[in-house]
């Protein structure tokens, strides 16, 4: 199992291939996404992991860093209990007076929309080989809005891609963990 590398598979496979981010491939080409593992095995560990994520993040140029991505593969895999560490890892930025600095968005192999189906081939726009936690600069996101003004097309765009992709063509897309 080498967390890291699946990610950056997943990313370069699904996230960048599929265009599901259409701002992901020029950082990721500038090597400005960092990919960090967390050795952590429970919440509490993932939490201390994300806080020194993000004061990494916030104290390295955006030139050298724009983004990070936390793999966390020891715990967490029950995504109930994920999306309540996503939202304590939002109100931990907020505590960190990083809210407007940082923005949190969130991963998960097992990720599930309310009201879908566990299989709805929608859910996989979020889904990921080991829940993630993606730390992202307010400032950048502004930027890559401001460069692509009809952003909120992007969600309805990944549906239709995913739908046209189907599980088949996910499922040969080989973006899973690797054990």
């Amino acid at each position: 199992m080498n967390p890291a590398q699946d990610t950056i598979h997943w990313l370069e496979r699904a996230v960048i291939g599929l265009n599901l981010c259409p701002f992901a491939k020029a950082v990721h080409v500038k090597k400005q996404v960092r990919v960090a593992v967390s050795e952590a095995t429970d919440a509490a560990g993932v939490l201390e992991d994300l806080a020194r994520e993000a004061d990494e993040l916030v104290a390295t140029p955006a030139s050298e860093r724009d983004t990070t991505l936390l793999v966390v593969p020891h715990c967490l895999q029950d995504f109930i209990e994920f999306d309540d560490v996503v939202a304590r890892g939002e109100r931990l930025l907020r505590k960190k007076r990083l809210e407007g600095v940082l923005q949190l968005a969130s991963f998960h192999p097992r990720f599930q929309f309310a009201d879908t189906d566990v299989d709805d081939i929608t859910n996989f726009t979020n889904r990921s080989p080991y829940p993630t936690l993606h730390l992202l600069r307010e400032e950048s996101i502004d930027r890559a809005v401001a460069a692509f003004p009809e952003a909120e097309a992007i969600y309805g765009a990944n549906i239709e891609a995913l739908r046209r992709l189907g599980r088949e063509g996910w499922d040969a897309l080989d973006v899973g963990a690797h054990p």
